[in-house]
């Protein structure tokens, strides 16, 4: 299939639109911060499960009653199962005080510990620590990589486009407050991967055509790169989302966010890798002459016979 689509008629709102996001993301981030989960902070981490529907409500009065002050009180996939999560405190003994308080308070329904889970907090601060680390890493390292197989350009335009990827991605968290956990560092570093795939794609097609077809305009020469590459983009995001929204609805909750972090991922990553690091190619002036690749040089003006 052929499209004839003017995607960089678009480039200007497409610059608005993405600042307009970051603004907000990095806004977020420094007002609201993360919801950083458990991994990241320390505490404990218990789940239970009832014989009937659990009132969460009451269950988390009970337990500030307790002295559990600021414990985090949800249903995990049904409502009979219930996940809490107490900040800072960890204790050998903290499962079998919340089983004993709960049951007190509600004697006519058993109460089954299903697992306890421990974080030290000092942990948790060196794995938001080698987390960030890793990821500027990994950033660093396919900047080298592209600019070592393609051109500086492209390099610089493919970490404009990841960068803005982890950004709105990690700001969306921030905004909506969603846990932020070792599950979603761990899809942020598969976006770079998927949205670093995608820009290389694109780039390689625009390359070889600035090589290749008679067209002085590069806005036109990235414009037909960007139709040719299309089809694969939209077969290669659809199925990757079939599976992400299969892991999301059916997954369970281990690896729901870790699910959602991948979808705001590939479809953020397939736009950038259209809008953005397109974009960015123009506004650095990219043209034939970046590419083109000359002809050596005879060392004696009189070839032999």
């Amino acid at each position: 299939m052929t499209f004839s689509i003017d995607f960089l008629a678009w480039r200007k709102i497409a610059i608005i639109f993405s600042s307009i996001f970051l603004v907000l993301s990095i806004g977020s981030l420094l007002v609201k911060e993360l919801n950083y989960g458990l991994d990241f902070t320390g505490g404990t981490l218990v789940e239970l499960s009832y014989l009937e529907e659990a009132n969460i409500a009451n269950i988390r009065e009970t337990l500030v009653d307790g002295g559990f002050n600021g414990a985090q009180v949800a249903n995990f996939g049904s409502s009979t199962e219930v996940l809490i999560k107490l900040p800072g405190t960890v204790s050998d003994s903290l499962g079998s005080e919340i089983v004993s308080l709960l049951s007190a308070d509600n004697s006519d329904q058993a109460i089954d510990l299903r697992r306890i889970e421990y974080v030290g907090p000092q942990i948790g601060s060196e794995l938001r620590d080698d987390g960030g680390t890793a990821m500027l890493i990994a950033l660093a390292f396919m900047m080298l990589y592209i600019a070592f197989r393609f051109q500086s350009m492209f390099a610089g335009a493919a970490v404009v486009a990841l960068v803005h990827d982890v950004i709105i991605v990690v700001g969306i968290f921030s905004l909506v407050q969603i846990e932020f956990d070792l599950t979603v560092l761990a899809a942020l570093l598969a976006v770079i991967g998927y949205s670093l795939n995608d820009t290389i794609v694109v780039s390689d097609r625009i390359r070889e055509n600035l090589r290749s077809v008679e067209l002085d305009s590069t806005e036109e020469i990235i414009n037909l790169s960007l139709n040719q590459t299309l089809g694969r983009t939209l077969i290669t995001s659809l199925t990757t989302l079939l599976v992400l929204f299969s892991l999301y609805f059916l997954g369970g909750e281990l690896i729901k966010n870790f699910a959602l972090a991948l979808i705001f991922g590939v479809v953020i990553g397939t736009y950038s890798s259209i809008y953005i690091a397109a974009n960015a190619l123009v506004i650095m002036g990219l043209n034939k002459d970046h590419l083109r690749v000359e002809e050596p040089e005879n060392a004696d003006d009189n070839p032999l016979p």
